[in-house]
């Protein structure tokens, strides 16, 4: 049976904007990055077509566009997951592998992938077992980011024993485990309902406020992505390539009421906009 809701405190501060395009620190940089896929030895079909963007430490950046841009794609790319074709990618100042074995970013997927046979509290411990810590420290690690996502009561229950959005927290958990510099997020909040994805919208951005880390976030949701995000990346298709940059300067903490002023109904046309012109390209 699923849990109840821990409850969450949506005024918790956030850090400010981070100037788009300013001085700061560079944590995530892609370069001239292709992708194609080959089909049984004939011609590939290209995913991603010299993709460049950096993305400054500290910022929430958001990557939108139409299914079959690319979004997940590139973040794999960016996580090392796949290789691309052509290009290059930085994280924290490194090539992309060299900053996987030293840990400088986690990966949150689109389902939260709970060991099922491992309660809460150890599937958070399980990156720092590899790790090689012991035992004592693992724990109070898991208990202390267990409390960090309000499910402090829950370390003992089994993920069939917590509801989507409980079992999301338990996967962010374990990857801010290992205290990354850099959150890598592909669709996280996509198979919850409406609702619930406000809330953990809410949870994320306590979280990130928290720990200042630089957030690489995939969604489809335009509206998601500018009351996250300082920065919106906008991808269109075939194949997938950067078609806008819009900078979010929307004050924070962010809060319910702003998604019913002005300045981000502006932003969330200005994002429609795009998007509809980006699937009139791949639809001609």
């Amino acid at each position: 049976m699923a849990g109840t809701e821990a409850p969450f405190d949506a005024t918790a501060a956030a850090p400010a904007a981070s100037n788009v395009g300013g001085t700061a620190v560079d944590a995530v940089v892609v370069e001239h990055v292709s992708m194609s896929f080959a089909h049984g030895g004939t011609h590939g079909t290209q995913v991603l077509r010299d993709v460049s963007l950096s993305i400054p430490a500290g910022q929430f950046a958001s990557l939108i566009g139409p299914s079959g841009c690319g979004k997940t794609t590139l973040l794999r790319i960016i996580g090392t997951l796949i290789r691309p074709t052509a290009g290059s990618v930085r994280l924290a100042g490194k090539p992309a592998d060299q900053a996987r074995r030293d840990r400088d970013f986690a990966f949150v997927y689109q389902q939260p992938a709970l060991l099922e046979w491992r309660d809460a509290l150890r599937n958070v411990t399980l990156p720092l077992e590899l790790q090689g810590l012991a035992k004592r420290e693992a724990v109070a690690r898991a208990n202390a980011l267990l409390t960090r996502v309000r499910l402090q009561e829950f370390g003992h229950h089994y993920p069939r024993e917590l509801s989507g959005g409980m079992q999301q927290r338990v996967s962010i958990a374990r990857a801010l485990s290992v205290d990354p510099a850099i959150l890598l997020m592909d669709e996280p909040f996509g198979a919850l309902d409406e609702i619930t994805r406000d809330r953990m919208n809410f949870e994320l951005l306590d979280l990130w406020g928290q720990r200042q880390s630089t957030v690489v976030f995939v969604t489809h949701n335009i509206r998601e992505a500018i009351f996250l995000s300082d920065r919106v990346i906008v991808m269109g298709t075939r194949p997938g390539a950067v078609i806008g940059d819009l900078p979010v300067k929307l004050a924070r903490p962010r809060t319910t009421e702003l998604r019913d002023s002005d300045e981000f109904i502006d932003l969330r046309l200005q994002g429609e906009r795009l998007l509809e012109a980006a699937i009139r390209r791949a639809s001609a």
